[in-house]
C-alpha cells in the first residue's frame, strides 16, 4: 500500500498543547469520514444494481442462461470494451496504470475521478476479478485534497490524504481497526516527534466516522460462516504454519508472473486492444472456472464456505488457480480495481483445498491461514493480512495462531517480487 508518502497530521509543536492541535481536526475528520463512506456506498450500490441488470435481467429477457459459458465470455469481453472506451475517451483516462499504483498514493487531479469511478463500477458490475478498494481510496484522496485545500488552505495537504485513506479503509471494512493498523504500519517508517496516538488521532476519527456510516447504511459483514475454533492445540498451530507458508508460495507465483503478463499487454499499446483482449481472456477463465470465480470475490467466499465438505479437492484447486490467473490478467491489462478481495477468495479456496486433502484440519484454521498467506504475498501488508484472516474466522482463538503463522510466511515473501510494478515495469520488492 502506498501510504508512506501520506503521513497523518503532524504532532503539536513545543508552543502548542496537544488539545489545541487535535480538537480542530475533529470536524474535518468527521466530514471526510462520512463523505468517503458515502462515495464508497454509492459506487457499490450502483455497481450492484448494474450487475443485476447485466447478469440477471438482460439474459432473462433474452432467454439466455445468465451464467452460461457464452454469456460469461460475452459479458467480460463487453466489459473490456466499455472500460477501454472510458480509459481512451474520458478526460483523465481513469488515472495512471494501476499496475504501478498501490493502495493510496499522491492525490490525483479531480478531472480523473469521474473516469476512474466509472471504470471501476463497470469492472465490478461486469465480473472482473478486482475489488473496489484502490479506485475508491484514490478518488477519496483526490476529492478530499482538492476540497480540503480550498476550505482550509492552512492545513497541510498530507492531512487530507491521510484522513481520506483512513476514512475509506474504515468504510471498506466497516471498522476503524483496519485503518489504525494500516496507518500505524505507515508511521513505522516515518519517525517524528510527539506521541503515536497524537498522530493517529485525526485519522482514527475519520476511520470511525467512515466505519459507522457504512455500518448504519449497509451493515457490512465479513462473517463467512466458518465453524469457530474454541480450543486450539499443537496440531492446529502446525496446520496454520504449513498452510500459511504454502499459500504464500502459491500467491508469489502471480507476483513472479506479473511483470511478464503486464509487459505482454503493454505491447498492445492501445486501451481498445488491451482491455477487450483482457476481458476475453477473463471470460474464457470465467467460463472454465464457473460463476464463483467472477467478481470481486467476497460474496463468492461466503458461498464457497457455506458448503464445506461439499467441494472436491479438484474443484477447489481449480477455483484457486483460475482466480489467481484472473487476478493476474485483470491487474495486468488495465482494469481499475484492487487486489485484496480477490486474494481473499484465492486464500479461502486454497485453505478449503488443504482441508479437503487433510480433513483433520479445522476449517477456520485452514481458511484463515491460507488467506493470511496469500495476502502477505500479494500485498506485503502484515497487519491488514492478519486482520483479514482473523475477521474471517470470527474466533479470538485464531489470532494467536495467525500471529505465529505469519512469521514463516513473511520469511518466504519478504524481498520477493510484489504484485505491484515500478514506473519502468519492474516488480517492486
Amino acid at each position: 500500500m502506498a501510504t508512506d508518502h501520506a503521513p497523518p497530521p503532524s504532532s503539536p509543536s513545543a508552543h502548542e498543547t496537544p488539545l489545541r492541535v487535535l480538537l480542530p481536526q475533529v470536524l474535518p475528520a468527521l466530514v471526510v469520514g462520512v463523505g468517503a463512506a458515502l462515495l464508497f456506498l454509492g459506487i457499490s450500490a450502483l455497481s450492484e444494481e448494474f450487475q443485476g441488470v447485466l447478469w440477471h435481467d438482460l439474459p432473462d429477457a433474452l432467454g439466455i442462461g445468465g451464467y452460461s459459458s457464452l454469456w460469461i465470455i460475452t459479458m467480460l469481453t463487453a466489459t473490456g470494451i466499455a472500460v477501454g472506451l472510458v480509459i481512451w475517451k474520458v478526460p483523465g483516462h481513469a488515472g495512471p496504470d494501476p499496475a504501478s499504483e498501490g493502495l493510496g498514493g499522491a492525490p490525483l487531479a479531480p478531472v480523473v475521478v469521474p473516469g476512474l469511478l466509472l471504470a471501476s463500477a463497470l469492472g465490478l458490475a461486469g465480473g472482473v476479478s478486482l475489488g473496489p478498494e484502490n479506485p475508491i481510496i484514490a478518488s477519496n484522496i483526490a476529492l478530499a485534497y482538492w476540497l480540503g485545500r480550498k476550505a482550509a488552505p492552512a492545513m497541510p495537504g498530507a492531512v487530507w490524504v491521510s484522513l481520506a485513506t483512513a476514512a475509506t479503509i474504515g468504510a471498506l471494512f466497516g471498522t476503524p481497526v483496519a485503518a489504525a493498523l494500516v496507518i500505524s504500519e505507515a508511521l513505522a517508517g516515518q519517525p517524528g516527534p510527539g506521541s503515536l496516538w497524537d498522530r493517529l488521532f485525526a485519522p482514527l476519527v475519520a476511520a470511525g466516522a467512515g466505519a459507522m456510516t457504512t455500518q448504519l447504511l449497509a451493515e457490512p459483514s465479513f462473517d463467512v460462516g466458518l465453524p469457530p475454533l474454541t480450543d486450539p492445540g499443537w496440531g492446529d498451530l502446525l496446520a496454520a504454519l504449513v498452510i500459511a507458508s504454502a499459500a504464500a508460495v502459491f500467491g508469489l507465483a502471480a507476483c513472479y508472473l506479473f511483470p511478464y503478463v503486464h509487459a505482454a499487454f503493454q505491447r498492445l499499446r492501445h486501451p481498445m486492444v488491451m482491455l477487450p483482449l483482457g476481458g476475453l481472456v477473463l471470460g474464457l477463465l470465467g467460463a472454465l472456472g464457473g460463476p464463483l470465480t467472477l467478481f470481486k470475490g467476497l460474496e463468492q467466499v461466503k458461498e464457497l464456505t457455506s458448503s464445506i465438505g461439499g467441494w472436491s479437492s479438484g474443484e477447489l484447486a481449480k477455483f484457486a488457480a483460475i482466480k489467481l490467473l484472473a487476478l493476474l490478467v485483470a491487474a495486468s491489462c488495465g482494469f481499475r480495481g484492487g487486489r485484496i478481495f480477490p486474494a481473499v477468495f484465492i486464500g479461502a479456496a486454497f485453505g478449503l483445498l488443504a482441508q479437503a486433502l487433510v480433513p483433520e484440519v479445522h476449517p477456520a484454521v485452514a481458511v484463515s491461514s491460507a488467506v493470511l498467506g496469500v495476502l502477505l504475498a500479494t500485498t506485503r501488508q502484515g497487519w491488514i493480512s492478519l486482520f483479514t484472516g482473523a475477521v474471517l474466522a470470527a474466533s479470538p482463538a485464531m489470532l494467536a495462531l495467525l500471529c505465529l503463522a505469519s512469521l514463516p510466511a513473511w520469511l518466504i515473501v519478504t524481498g520477493r517480487p510484489q504484485l505491484e510494478l515500478d514506473k519502468h515495469g519492474h516488480a517492486l520488492r
